[in-house]
């Protein structure tokens, strides 16, 4: 495993100014030994001139959240990270490198949740290189590995949850996407250790039951709501008679015998409950009849 080690080369201002007045003295020496003829000094000036351009070579810039990573005949020798114009050996090779932040978008992944059912599902993920040695050296291209284990990552995460909740308190996709976010960040930032990349946030960008299914599963949806409602309903009207009795019985409005409560109760559980308007019955008799 190859780390990163910091690599501080010298600020290529000065020497840049040097090269630049250098270069032009040989010119002038140059042209002035051509028109006296002298040999000698002409070797000199084109030295000089030759040695100034083979330097300049060994300039180069820096932008802000970027990276150079150094190489000499093959070996790495360091990253320079120092914004600027810098100057290093000339024979050093200096592969341009990106620190700043990215975003990728993974594709719609057709998947099986942990209940078998095929889901579409997409995320996604932001990274940066920090370790510029791994990221070239480790991996053979780093931004198609990021995409490649993204994508993997994001498979394995859908098999290991249902994408609704059945039962309460159980985990699922759709409802727990905070809990699902971090685990996926996790899953990606293990996969990329080794690609001197960090993931700085993962989540679910698109989450739905695939066509084939999705009609039967909005219908499943659709009566598993309509029971949670109804079983809320009728908590709500057992509360609500139990109530009414204790008040009745309380403040003796009226005395009721067993038959008659369970009529009472009957009627007001068929009110509260009914999805419909009740229709009223007026008694004009007695209480019993």
């Amino acid at each position: 495993m190859i780390r990163e080690t910091p690599r501080k080369t010298r600020s290529g201002l000065l020497i840049l100014l040097v090269l630049i007045v250098v270069a032009i003295a040989s010119v002038v020496l140059l042209i002035f030994a051509a028109r006296e003829e002298a040999a000698g000094l002409a070797i000199v000036a084109s030295l000089a001139l030759t040695g100034c351009i083979f330097l300049m070579v060994g300039l180069f810039t820096v932008n802000p959240n970027e990276a150079r990573v150094l190489q000499l005949f093959g070996n790495y020798v360091g990253t320079e990270r120092a914004a600027g114009l810098r100057f290093a050996n000339p024979f050093f090779t200096k592969r341009r490198i990106s620190l700043r932040t990215r975003n990728f978008e993974t594709g719609k992944l057709k998947v099986n949740d942990l209940s078998g059912n095929p889901i579409e599902i997409a995320a996604v993920v932001v990274w940066r290189v920090v370790d510029t040695a791994e990221a070239l050296f480790n991996v053979d291209d780093y931004r198609n590995y990021v995409h490649v284990q993204s994508e993997s990552a994001v498979r394995n995460l859908a098999t290991g949850y249902p994408y609704d909740a059945h039962q309460e308190g159980e985990v699922s996709l759709s409802s727990h996407t905070a809990k699902i976010s971090g685990e996926l960040r996790d899953e990606v930032q293990k996969r990329l250790d080794e690609a001197g990349v960090k993931v700085l946030e993962a989540r679910i960008s698109h989450l739905a039951y695939s066509p084939e299914i999705a009609a039967a599963m909005l219908q499943r949806q659709q009566a598993s709501a309509v029971v949670a409602a109804r079983q809320k309903i009728v908590e709500g009207a057992v509360g609500m008679v139990e109530h009414a009795l204790e008040m009745l019985s309380d403040k003796r409005v009226v005395d009721l015998d067993e038959e008659r409560k369970a009529a009472m109760v009957s009627n007001l559980l068929v009110v509260l409950c009914s999805d419909r308007h009740t229709q009223p019955v007026v008694n004009t008799g007695t209480l019993h009849n």
